[in-house]
């Protein structure tokens, strides 16, 4: 069941398009990612999508409501954790679940949602005292305190630690196997590929692609790579020659040999009959972040 379709989504600012003709519809029940670089226009998308800025053209439905025409109806059925948001220094924890509990006909139990995102002994805590950790799970915590259809997190996880950021990635998971459905604005990959069961790849204010991750990453099609030093020094031709490798490069004092089909037996066997042994040898697999930058023509942090 499709809970949100956009369709040919337009949003200028001045003469500039910063979303130029989106379209993508979500699933019940998925966590839909929007990946791309910082001002590729994935904020200014779902913040259309939230209600929160009127596209200059295009077609929006949320649980088949309009944002632009049923703003108060959309409000009861969708969750928003903002890039960026800030509550008043002194108001508590549970000041703050209470007030926004009280926006909602139907609000979920905000003690027993609290108590789920860790924060239940910091009820009596001002805001300004929590970490930044804590501050995040009590974002999430007003997102889902209405009980929502959906729910948006733009950038989840920036400037999180990577214990922080890994308890975040649980907390998401768990929403989602509680039936919320999850838009999901990021530009960090691991992030991206451990939690999206789909994806749109943004860059430009244009969709360049919707795939799974594993789909985006087969649909590149790039080799295997072997990375290693050796124990003698090595003329490379001895392993260009060979019908499995792709490209043979030097990045510092490893080569990284790039092929396809049984390239690593054939580049052993290659380094034994030369008296060489391969030191510190990796094998990479193709990334997500591979993928972009053949999607894209350039890294996401360009």
């Amino acid at each position: 069941m499709t809970i949100i379709e956009v369709e040919d989504l337009v949003k200028r600012y001045g003469e500039r398009p910063v979303v130029d003709g989106i379209s993508f519809a979500v699933e019940q029940g998925e966590i839909f990612g929007v990946l791309g670089p910082n001002g590729a226009g994935k904020t200014t998308t779902v913040e259309c999508v939230e209600g929160l800025r009127v596209p200059d053209s295009g077609t929006i439905h949320v649980c088949g409501l309009d944002p632009r025409r049923q703003e108060a109806e959309l409000r009861q059925v969708l969750g928003a954790q903002l890039q960026e948001s800030e509550l008043p220094d002194r108001l508590t924890v549970g000041e703050a679940m209470r007030l926004y509990s009280s926006f909602y006909r139907a609000p979920a139990d905000w003690r027993h949602l609290i108590e789920r995102l860790g924060l239940g002994e910091k009820l009596d805590t001002q805001f300004r005292r929590l970490s930044g950790g804590q501050k995040q799970r009590l974002s999430i915590a007003l997102a889902l305190v209405g009980n929502p259809r959906v729910v948006v997190l733009d950038e989840l996880t920036t400037g999180l630690d990577p214990r922080a950021r890994r308890d975040t990635w649980e907390l998401v998971e768990a929403v989602r196997d509680h039936g919320t459905t999850i838009v999901l604005v990021t530009h960090f990959m691991e992030e991206a590929e451990r939690l999206c069961d789909r994806l749109a790849v943004v860059d430009a204010g244009r969709v360049i692609a919707i795939d799974t991750p594993a789909g985006l990453i087969a649909r590149v099609g790039e080799p295997q790579r072997l990375r290693f030093r050796t124990s003698v020094p090595l003329d490379a031709a001895v392993l260009a020659v060979l019908p499995e490798v792709r490209s043979v490069e030097h990045a510092g004092d490893e080569l990284v040999v790039s092929g396809s089909g049984n390239l690593l037996h054939a580049v052993t066997k290659t380094l034994d009959r030369a008296g060489a042994v391969p030191d510190g040898l990796r094998i990479e697999q193709t990334s997500l972040e591979d993928a972009f930058v053949a999607l894209t023509g350039r890294p996401i942090t360009d």
